[in-house]
């Protein structure tokens, strides 16, 4: 499971007040914990307003670089940020990224020619986030065939279905996972992502219905992830799932997570 460390949002208070006082301090610590238990990218995402989201974007990536050589995941709604600040980045990592609405691809494919650099694509258009699985699958065609023009491969690609919230769409789970089995048979180097936990928003005991989304997601060929490393119910379920589907040989990734305190009762 590639992991995509959620925790650095300017939408979550405690970073919100560390942004505002530039507390590097705070920031950094919370890169450094995500890196080691596990998150591949460590998402970077102001969410301040418009005029002030260059710069903050600009000050995330430099306190998370200098804490930690984990790759980012630059995240803004308004592309022109992410291309303002993508020569900040010291190494390549990850888009969030574009979808079908508005030019969100004709700005920030080009930025990916002739590099590694990844990107995540959300399956919605300028109508928002479509009802209908099949709706979904075209808006991924149409992504993938412009990604294709910059020679960016589809392993290069984590497409976000956008699962819906179980309380207002009482398919949302067999959606999901109806449209990551029919990406995964199209594109079968694809990466699939998403938030599990929107899953579950407006619901009692959250965490519940979170551990078996994941497992269910796992199951129909999700392999990648906007989530909280540091929550162990999570990983331990990501873990549990890999095994109990034979895709860990004897069981040594969950033993090792285990030794490593990734997983099982907080120390």
């Amino acid at each position: 499971m590639i992991i995509i460390g959620e925790k650095i949002n300017g939408s979550i208070p405690a970073v919100k007040e560390a942004i505002e006082k530039r507390d590097a301090a705070f920031i950094a610590d919370r890169a450094v914990k995500q890196a080691e238990t596990g998150a591949n990218f460590i998402d970077v995402c102001a969410s301040t307003s418009p005029e002030d989201e260059i710069e903050t974007l600009k000050w995330l990536i430099e306190v998370v670089q200098d804490a930690t050589a984990t790759p980012l995941c630059i995240d803004s709604p308004n592309p022109r940020a992410i291309e303002a600040v993508f020569k900040y980045a010291n190494q390549p990592g990850m888009l969030n990224s574009i979808s079908e609405e508005g030019d969100k691809c004709e700005i920030l494919l080009p930025l990916m020619e002739g590099n590694t650099w990844e990107v995540v694509g959300l399956t919605c258009d300028n109508n928002g986030i479509p009802n209908d699985v099949q709706t979904k699958i075209e808006i991924t065609k149409s992504m993938v065939e412009k990604a294709a023009q910059y020679g960016i491969t589809v392993d290069r690609i984590h497409i976000d279905p956008c699962v819906m919230a179980l309380s207002t769409e009482n398919n949302s789970m067999l959606n999901f996972a109806q449209e990551i089995a029919m990406i995964k048979e199209l594109y079968p180097t694809i990466h699939v992502t998403g938030a599990i936990s929107n899953m579950s928003f407006g619901l009692p005991v959250r965490v519940l219905l979170n551990k078996t989304a994941m497992a269910f997601a796992i199951q129909a060929g999700m392999d990648s992830a906007v989530m909280d490393p540091l929550n162990r119910d999570m990983m331990g379920t990501i873990f549990a799932t890999y095994a109990l589907l034979g895709k860990d040989k004897h069981c040594q990734k969950y033993s090792k997570a285990f030794r490593a305190g990734q997983i099982g009762a907080a120390k």
